[in-house]
């Protein structure tokens, strides 16, 4: 079998005074700070695939930007793959297929050996760089951090065409690859082929055409339909894939199928019509792609993804370094689809807060004014940073309004200001959160902890007592 399954930062400084009073009024923070992880997660490292292994450890692997490695590190916690030591497992070899470049790695454990697939080319310059295929390396022992490893072989496809970005699943008692490959005939970069895998280099029966690129934003640039991935949650399989030029056109289309539908029959999957991620620009955030799917340590599902900080890229997208592995939290929609929100920047993971009892309804704001509702998950996602005032004190910022605080005043409203360096900006915008039962957190208000964040009629306001209109669950 495959094993294919990634919170609060806080920071303390000055702030003496802040933490005695939160210790007189039983209000103590209550979070790891290393348990947060902090985008980017990994810098320059592109095609990111993270997974959680039932060993308990989280694996990373991705494209480097010299294209000449393959690389593993491992954490037991996601925010830990920041800084985990990383092993080279193998370099491109001085001359032949294996030479050039090598391209998007993806590891698995099947039939008990690990197996790393990889895109690779030959050396030489000139556009023979490009005759990319897919090949694999096996690991010698039961530990990928430890053992040897050596070339696998060639994976053989119909057309022996361009074709990378290998994935492999177990669906219903079957072993599936997904691939994306240039077919003869069809005028596109790369389309999505589907298989299942007689061994770990061979198909097991005629490959499926699953999806080929035709729509505007599948098609800017360059037409291309690569880098698939399986979410398989609430009846449905979601196969996500990367669109369109590696620059900040780059995005994210998926494809739905039923659980129980046939799914070698191309008929069977429904493609979105618009992509379901795409650069943000409110958040610094371009040409996300090349995607996968793991767990955090709660359980939650994470998408984890690449992007660059910034849009104007000197020469080809594809030789910047700087496209960084990046992780967010997935969010589902009402119907059971998966709503992947926007980037969310730069920073600790956000959370989303619902008041106790109302798992549908967030903090959220329009503009200045806090609410508590439905509405976009961009503006419910809240990043915790480190107050001024320190004593684990934290402000709270929406990822879509950077440099806006939730700010509590003295006459029991809250609203976003903008965030500046003046004391009262500091007193009005920093919180002690404390743990209410396994899941629930209150904020107080760390100049008046007395006053908590409440909610009333769908609106946030700031009042006296620690009631249940005060403990909100985290998402």
């Amino acid at each position: 079998m495959i094993d294919l399954n990634r919170r609060l930062f806080l920071a303390g400084a000055a702030g003496t005074a802040i933490a005695a009073r939160a210790s007189a009024s039983g209000l103590a923070p209550a979070a790891d700070p290393s348990a947060v992880p902090v985008n980017p997660l990994v810098r320059q490292r592109a095609d990111a695939q993270i997974f959680r292994h039932s060993d308990g450890f989280y694996y990373l692997t991705g494209s480097v930007p010299e294209y000449d490695r393959l690389v593993l590190r491992r954490s037991r916690t996601i925010a830990g793959l920041a800084t985990a030591e990383e092993r080279v497992l193998w370099r491109h070899q001085t001359s032949g297929p294996m030479s050039g470049y090598l391209w998007a790695p993806e590891l698995h454990l099947i039939d008990g050996k690990w197996i790393m697939y990889f895109a690779a080319g030959p050396s030489g310059g000139g556009e023979d760089v490009f005759r990319i295929r897919t090949y694999a390396v096996v690991c010698d022992g039961p530990d990928p951090m430890a053992g040897s490893w050596t070339v696998l072989g060639k994976l053989e496809t119909p057309w022996d065409g361009f074709n990378l970005d290998s994935t492999v699943f177990d669906h219903r008692g079957v072993r599936y690859l997904c691939w994306a490959e240039r077919e003869p005939g069809i005028a596109t970069n790369s389309n999505l082929y589907l298989a299942p895998l007689a061994t770990p280099l061979t198909l097991g029966a005629k490959p499926a055409r699953l999806t080929v690129p035709t729509l505007d934003w599948e098609i800017r640039g360059y037409k291309v339909a690569e880098a698939p991935a399986l979410l398989a949650r609430n009846g449905r399989l979601f196969l996500t894939y990367s669109a369109s030029a590696t620059d900040a056109r780059y995005c994210l289309g998926m494809l739905t199928a039923a659980d129980d539908a046939d799914i070698m029959n191309p008929a069977s999957w429904t493609k979105s019509p618009e992509p379901v991620f795409t650069t943000s620009r409110l958040t610094n955030v371009y040409g996300p792609g090349h995607n996968s799917f793991t767990v955090d340590e709660q359980g939650r599902d994470l998408l984890v993804y690449h992007g660059r900080d910034y849009e104007k890229i000197e020469g080809d997208p594809l030789l910047d370094p700087n496209r960084h592995t990046r992780v967010q939290r997935i969010y589902y929609r009402d119907d059971g689809t998966p709503d992947f929100g926007i980037p969310v920047g730069n920073g600790p993971v956000p959370d989303r807060f619902s008041p106790l009892g109302a798992s549908g309804s967030f903090i959220r704001h329009e503009g200045a004014a806090m609410l508590v509702g439905k509405g976009s998950i961009a503006s419910s996602q809240f990043r915790q940073i480190p107050s001024p005032l320190g004593g684990g004190a934290v402000s709270l910022e929406p990822i879509d309004a950077p440099g806006q605080l939730v700010a509590a005043f003295a006459d029991g409203r809250v609203a976003l200001i903008a965030g500046d360096a003046s004391p009262a900006t500091a007193r009005a915008t920093a919180f002690l959160r404390t743990q209410v039962g396994e899941k629930g957190v209150r904020f107080a208000l760390a100049a008046r902890p007395k006053v908590f964040l409440r909610h009333a009629g769908g609106a946030l306001r700031g009042g006296s007592g620690a009631g249940s209109e005060s403990v909100f669950t985290i998402s």
